[in-house]
């Protein structure tokens, strides 16, 4: 062990970790939209459309492919060839999920009732209820950072943390926090009493697990951070509840999900741009942000088991002079 032994090494690499901006901005919503290209606001149906044939034009060829070709394989490459399968669908799902969940902000066209035709049909394809989202959807971008309004990934206060939740403050309990929090959303229920079981859980099961993952993962690496501030009543503002979201790096799959991923702090500040112009406008609004513009290039699947080890709870901010900061903290 390096001089200084195991608590001051923690204590360095605890310290990379800068705390965001949480007092009032210096700059105004209107500022931040003025300093963005004027066509990025702009919606075009047809560029939209574009994106919904090209993921469905690549989720069928995924689809043809596997039902005619995998039972031609020899059985050990059949068995490799179903997780390939799995993985790609249900990337380019996520993808889909992304336009749907565009058509739900009015973001796909500047024609309501095209929107919420094609994010129906589009979420019911994947099970999601469009419009009880849409409207639950709406109640978080309202009021984000907010503990007492905010419906996605609340954290809870220390005094709200289950007896039990020492027991799982380990690698192998935070496996199995992980796995159960990615996996849950499969109504399995679904598949019950179905003929060709089987043949339908390969296909569309497994491939729709994946998407309700990839889900809950954007989600919850989108606003769990150790350096995003929670605020209650006596402090939030909608602005700072805007910026207490960060965007992450997935790599090549930045694409493929539509850059919901390193574009969402443009998202919360402007839910009705669409998303190919998203990533123009995240640049422009970067020098007014300044520090209050939070990103995180850490490998998606590091940060997640980093946030599930340091984000457990919240506590009040005692040296701040107000009681309606709150951090994140993992000391059980």
């Amino acid at each position: 062990m390096g001089a200084g032994g195991p608590s001051l090494q923690r204590e360095k690499k605890e310290s990379l970790i800068q705390p965001a901006p949480h007092t009032k901005p210096p700059f105004t919503l209107s500022q931040i939209k003025k300093a963005i290209p004027p066509h990025c606001f702009k919606r075009s149906l047809l560029r939209s459309f574009s994106y919904v044939v090209y993921d469905l034009s690549f989720s069928f060829l995924f689809y043809y492919t596997a039902t005619n070709y995998f039972h031609l394989l020899p059985s050990p490459f059949a068995y490799l060839a179903w997780p390939i399968y799995w993985i790609f669908q249900g990337c380019v799902l996520t993808g889909v999920w992304v336009i749907a969940h565009e058509c739900g902000h009015h973001a796909f066209s500047d024609y309501q009732w095209v929107d919420d035709t094609v994010g129906l049909i589009l979420h019911s394809a994947l099970l999601v209820p469009y419009f009880s989202w849409k409207y639950s959807h709406r109640r978080h971008h309202s009021n984000t950072a907010s503990l007492e309004r905010d419906e996605v990934f609340v954290p809870k206060t220390k005094s709200e943390v289950p007896f039990y939740s020492k027991y799982f403050n380990n690698p192998p309990g935070r496996a199995l926090t992980l796995l159960v929090t990615l996996t849950l959303g499969w109504p399995l229920y679904l598949a019950l009493n179905v003929s060709g079981l089987a043949w339908l859980i390969c296909v569309y099961g497994v491939p729709l697990l994946i998407v309700n993952g990839f889900l809950v993962l954007i989600t919850y690496l989108q606003h769990t951070h150790p350096a995003l501030p929670h605020y209650n009543s006596s402090e939030w503002d909608w602005l700072r509840g805007a910026l207490s979201t960060v965007d992450r790096d997935y790599g090549v799959l930045n694409k493929v999900f539509h850059n919901i991923t390193d574009t969402h702090v443009a998202h919360h500040l402007f839910s009705t741009m669409p998303h190919y112009h998203a990533m123009e406008a995240t640049i422009a609004m970067k020098p007014i942000l300044g520090e209050y513009y939070q990103f995180d290039g850490m490998p998606f699947y590091k940060a997640a088991w980093r946030e599930a080890k340091e984000c457990l709870y919240v506590e009040p901010d005692e040296n701040s002079p107000t009681k309606g900061l709150f951090w994140y903290r993992n000391k059980l």
